[in-house]
């Protein structure tokens, strides 16, 4: 084949995803009420429905979180487990436990990002169990919780007054302002 003939089938090869691509259309205008869950905050609004215990939970992280955090959630660089006391330390560890403040923010953590690399593969119900196990891993819940929408907003986690609301900050902006 000569060289024009290549150059015209390597200019045709570059111009079939252009081509293609030209059929795609913008998915512009979509109610907001049927965009997924942007993020789910302290108080759990936006929670879907279902349930999960930490006796489901330890089935399916054993299945699809061990091998990243290991079997007690505290595998170095990983951990979600333990860490509670040693924020003020020298050396932190940034857990579930001991840095985050709310359960719902776990929640929605895991329903968005994990299992790492197969990310929003589990259902409502497997996020729900996960969580109570997590939660379980840390102390924070018995071996017998479930959870639920109802259930994970009433969790208090051990570093929840360890943060200030970014709320309360702009109010007490706003006050001495108006003074």
């Amino acid at each position: 084949m000569s060289t024009g003939k290549y150059v015209v089938v390597l200019v045709g090869l570059l111009l079939v995803p252009w081509v293609m691509a030209q059929e795609l259309k913008p998915k512009l205008g979509q109610p907001l009420e049927k965009l997924p869950q942007l993020a789910i905050g302290p108080s759990g609004q936006g929670l879907p429905l279902g349930s999960g215990s930490v006796e489901e939970g330890a089935i399916i992280y054993r299945n699809q979180c061990l091998a990243c955090h290991g079997p007690t959630g505290r595998m170095p660089g990983n951990a979600l487990a333990g860490g509670i006391g040693s924020l003020d330390g020298a050396s932190p560890n940034k857990t579930v436990g001991s840095f985050w403040p709310f359960a719902t923010t776990l929640f929605d953590y895991i329903y968005r990002a994990m299992p790492y690399g197969r990310e929003k593969t589990l259902r409502d119900e497997e996020i729900y169990a996960v969580t109570a196990y997590v939660l379980f891993l840390n102390d924070i819940v018995s071996e017998k919780t479930t959870l639920s929408a109802s259930s994970l907003p009433e969790i208090t986690m051990p570093n929840r007054e360890g943060f200030q609301s970014v709320y309360q900050i702009e109010a007490v902006d706003r006050a001495l302002k108006i003074q």
